[in-house]
């Protein structure tokens, strides 16, 4: 019988388990952090999970009694806050015991061996467990359900940004073909049919649910670096291409629980009707004789924003005024999305002290073809696989994982800075009040 007045239930399970002829092992005993560092998650967001894991402990209480439609979505939004909370605390417990059963003189060695190869796994759980409760704390994007559309266009550079931007177009189909998302593409224009690969634009729709979510890390300016084919004496350019990833919606409203109201003129997906100036025009570029015969194309303006849409890759004129539709109503939305992180962009920026995030127009990511490496500017992750990423392979996920784990801490510290400044500004309220 081992001579310990308390044994952690999870290594006496695994005492069971281990051969009783084991030799004993010496071991240094460990000091070992508080259990703050270990989760690395401030008082602020603690707080506000452990309030919603309260009310989804209430609301799940009223389920049991009578379901409602409403409570039961609520729930639903909060359970995986709850349960991550419930093993990150889990977790905390543990290296509270395991801390004391390895630090206790009087604990036999064996069991000493074991409790700091758990506190050990335990302790590299612990960070995976508070960054899965960092995210959960984050509202979901409004797009993040939608299918995407993705803008392709060559900024600066000349024809070598033309060059690129195909490239770029090719990157992601690739992508989409080896995550499984159907991906289209609607709309593609080159400089010149006959080589088919400076690209002026191109718009690539990718209908599955939830794509948005998926891509919508590649919006702003991709910038290359590289020697150009034409170029004699060897000396790097610089171009760029601009991403814009726009969200999808359906041909009518509705669904999502009729969220997509484009009916509702206060939505982010109504458009007036009167305020767009649709023209009919012959298709230019390839196609034959069909292209000067027939006004299939489309061109949509909207008036008091001043957005133009153009689209002639059908034949059909129809299918082309639909497709213009869901591109104005998409750039319609993604503009007045983007005008409230804007206003709370500037918000954060008082209480912050610096920029909380990059505008679409700021440089994203650079290719350098003489290094093989791309670098994200945001998330600072650099990779030498240019080939690899350029094919949209796992390199290609990993900088956009990198990116989302950029844009989880960004809006992290925005909530941690604005708890900070109402605190502050609480105190000053009350004395005022006397």
């Amino acid at each position: 019988m081992f001579n310990v007045p308390w044994i952690c239930s999870r290594c006496l399970s695994r005492s069971v388990r281990t051969a009783v002829n084991r030799p004993f092992l010496q071991l240094q005993r460990r000091t070992v952090s508080t259990t703050t560092s270990d989760s690395d998650l401030s008082p602020v967001l603690l707080r506000r999970a452990d309030f919603l894991a309260s009310e989804h402990s209430k609301l799940s209480a009223q389920l049991a009694e009578s379901f409602d439609t409403k409570t039961a979505k609520r729930a639903g939004e909060l359970a995986s806050i709850a349960g991550v909370l419930q093993e990150w605390n889990k977790a905390n417990e543990s290296i509270t015991e395991l801390r004391s059963l390895a630090d206790n003189p009087e604990t036999d060695a064996e069991l000493r061996s074991l409790a700091v190869e758990d506190l050990e796994s335990t302790r590299v759980t612990l960070p995976n467990l508070s960054a899965q409760l960092k995210q959960s704390l984050i509202p979901r994007h409004p797009f993040a359900e939608l299918p995407c559309l993705i803008e392709i266009r060559p900024g600066a550079g000349g024809d070598e940004a033309g060059l690129f931007a195909f490239e770029v177009l090719r990157m992601y189909m690739a992508l989409c073909v080896r995550r499984g998302l159907r991906a289209t593409i609607l709309k593609k224009e080159v400089e010149d049919a006959s080589t088919d690969n400076r690209l002026v634009e191109a718009v690539i729709e990718v209908p599955t649910s939830g794509s948005y979510d998926i891509m919508r890390t590649e919006s702003g300016v991709h910038r290359v670096q590289r020697v150009p084919a034409t170029e004699t004496k060897g000396r790097t350019h610089t171009s760029a291409v601009s991403v814009m990833v726009l969200p999808s919606f359906p041909e009518q409203g509705g669904g999502m629980d009729d969220a997509l109201n484009f009916e509702d003129p206060n939505s982010d997906y109504y458009v007036d009707a009167q305020e767009v100036r649709i023209e009919k025009m012959r298709a230019g570029g390839a196609g034959g004789q069909h292209v000067n015969k027939t006004e299939s194309a489309i061109r949509m303006t909207h008036i008091p924003t001043g957005i133009v849409v153009n689209m002639q890759e059908s034949r059909s004129q129809h299918s082309n005024r639909k497709h213009a539709w869901q591109l104005l109503r998409a750039k319609l939305a993604k503009m007045r999305q983007e005008a409230r992180e804007q206003e709370q962009m500037e918000l954060r920026r008082g209480v912050m002290g610096g920029v909380a995030k990059m505008d679409r127009g700021d440089k994203i990511r650079t290719y350098n073809y003489g290094q093989s490496r791309c670098t994200d500017h945001r998330s600072g992750v650099t990779l030498h696989n240019l080939d690899g990423i350029l094919e949209g392979g796992e390199d290609l996920e990993t900088v956009m994982d990198s990116v989302r784990v950029w844009l989880v801490d960004q809006e992290i510290e925005g909530m941690i800075a604005e708890e900070a400044a109402g605190a502050r500004e609480k105190p000053a309220k009350r004395g005022r009040a006397y």
